[in-house]
């Protein structure tokens, strides 16, 4: 009978043993579970976020491409008609200088004007720059001018 006792102490203590195990292991193994669901959770917010942006970048430039192509377009057009208008410029009837004594340049300024040349009697040298609609004086344009205001 006390054989049966021990025995019976032994596996019941056996038994709590293993249950106390049985929860140790089980818990780490939910741990490394929500581990694993995070990291993969992590991963997926990553792809679906990045997958969301370039679908909305994709829909924006759909929508809008028509619209940068016209503006891009206008833009050019812009810029040709003021190219066209420096070559020319010296031509047409509000221009102060006879044409003969301009030159073109182009970069950094559009024209220079030896004033009176064509007649024989140099009286000044004139740059000029044209500008049209918005544009602004280069750092480059602002520069010459700067120096030739300091001249006189």
């Amino acid at each position: 009978m006390e054989y049966l006792m021990i025995i019976l102490f032994l596996l019941l203590l056996a038994f709590i043993i293993l249950l106390w195990r049985y929860a140790e292991l089980k818990g780490k193994m939910v741990q490394r579970a929500r581990q694993i669901f995070e990291e993969w959770r992590e991963r997926e917010l990553k792809v679906t976020s990045k997958r969301r942006a370039e679908l909305l970048f994709e829909e924006w430039k759909q929508r809008y491409e028509k619209e940068i192509r016209r503006d891009a377009i206008e833009k050019s057009k812009a810029v040709i008609a003021g190219k066209v208008t420096e070559h020319l410029i010296s031509y047409l009837p509000e221009f102060r200088y006879n044409p003969k004594d301009a030159r073109f340049i182009g970069s950094p300024i559009n024209l220079i004007v030896f004033d009176g040349l064509d007649e024989g009697e140099l009286r000044k040298i004139v740059f000029v720059e044209v500008k049209s609609g918005k544009s602004t004086l280069s750092k480059r344009e602002r520069l010459i001018k700067c120096c030739r205001a300091e001249k006189g």
